[in-house]
């Protein structure tokens, strides 16, 4: 297995599969498992990350998006913001500081 996101990739072996503390055979996706990692404890993984099959996954940290920010009035923000703003990102289950590039000639 391949541990992706965050941090640098790294590989590791799984030993073993837990959910609500009952071994389980396998894990299929979109399982919240314990899975134990040959070589890795607690403090070499985070959330946000994911085990994948080597090389099915690849990990980005730029990426290009047309959004649609509401409006006060339909909830949205009260503030315009401008090129350089630092929102919070939300992917899953984990949240990322990043950087916003407004295309030229966008206000």
């Amino acid at each position: 297995l391949e541990i992706v996101g965050i941090r640098p990739t790294s590989k590791t072996t799984c030993t073993g599969v837990e959910m609500f503390r009952k071994l389980l055979d396998q894990g299929q996706a979109g399982d919240n498992i314990g899975a134990l990692l040959r070589g890795v404890d607690r403090e070499g993984v985070e959330r946000g990350q994911v085990l994948a099959k080597p090389g099915s996954v690849t990990p980005h940290t730029k990426f290009k998006a047309e959004a649609y920010i509401l409006t006060k009035d339909e909830g949205g923000r009260h503030t315009p913001f401008f090129t350089n703003y630092r929102p919070q990102f939300y992917f899953r289950t984990t949240d990322v500081t990043g950087i916003v590039h407004l295309a030229e000639g966008t206000e």
